[in-house]
């Protein structure tokens, strides 16, 4: 079990892909209030910062983006010192424009889950007896402002000119949308769909950690196109023909975000006058 010292400062939420490559990672187990994390963390170092990777699904691709226990995610990342995350996702394209291998760096986020667990702070008793305040958490932005703009400039870098901004509309999952759906998506001028961005976003949130979402395109969702629809097997071929330069943006962005001291951004200052009622770690 981790312990509360600092072992990283940045963590990246995604697949084994991301650290498998890294010659120098531990592996660490940690407990949280809310149950175990998705998997251990994989600690490492990327451009001189001390990175925490976790497996969103677990190793595997075992866990379905409705049963990820997104609470104990976020909270393991933080007890281990992370205050910054970046969070790579494959997601649909709900413009005809946003096809395979596009990068989205969006700036809003649409909620159509159903039944997650998507608040630290619900006043309900913990298993260990700390009681939460009921804290209403700004989200107006939903993602950080920094993080933003170093993920954009990465991608850049690294010529894969990203979309800068538009609306990660999150559906519950396994199953992927109806034609319907995806149809009316578009209509309301959202930009990509996916499965597993909210709750991550306001948990970082209510964890006062800077959070940006990096959306891999892997198909056009079933509204924008003709075809028989969405294939899992299509979005694993696509995704993995892009996560070699997916990998190279996000260990330039890790290099490039803010130094703990540094940060200045809405996120850090997501609780002030708030009693939380429970310590963070």
């Amino acid at each position: 079990m981790a312990n509360a010292n600092t072992n990283a400062e940045i963590g990246v939420i995604g697949g084994s892909g991301l650290y498998s490559f890294l010659e120098d990672v531990t592996e660490v187990t940690v407990d949280t209030p809310y149950g175990s994390p998705s998997d251990s963390l994989f600690l490492g170092e990327v451009g001189g910062r001390k990175v925490a990777f976790l497996p969103r699904h677990g190793r595997g691709h075992r866990i379905p983006p409705h049963r990820i226990n997104y609470r104990a995610n976020l909270w393991a990342l933080r007890s281990v010192g992370v205050r910054q995350v970046l969070s790579p996702c494959a997601v649909g394209g709900l413009r005809p424009e946003y096809g395979p291998g596009t990068l989205v760096v969006p700036d809003q986020l649409v909620d159509r889950t159903k039944s997650r667990a998507e608040t630290y702070f619900d006043g309900v008793p913990r298993p260990d007896g700390a009681v939460p305040n009921v804290v209403h958490t700004t989200f107006a932005d939903p993602y950080c402002p920094a993080g933003r703009a170093v993920a954009t400039k990465a991608a850049r870098g690294r010529d894969w000119e990203p979309v800068d901004g538009g609306a990660l509309v999150v559906i519950e999952g396994p199953r992927f949308s109806t034609r319907a759906e995806s149809r009316w998506f578009a209509s309301e001028g959202w930009s990509v769909v996916g499965m597993t961005g909210h709750p991550e976003a306001i948990l970082a949130r209510e964890l006062a950690l800077c959070y940006t979402a990096l959306a891999l395109v892997t198909d056009l969702d079933a509204g924008a196109e003709t075809g028989e629809g969405v294939s899992h097997t299509e979005v694993m071929r696509v995704f993995g023909e892009n996560v070699g330069r997916l990998r190279e943006v996000l260990f330039d962005a890790v290099a490039a975000l803010p130094a703990e001291g540094e940060r200045d951004c809405l996120c850090v200052a997501a609780h002030d006058g708030w009693n939380l009622g429970i310590d963070l770690p």
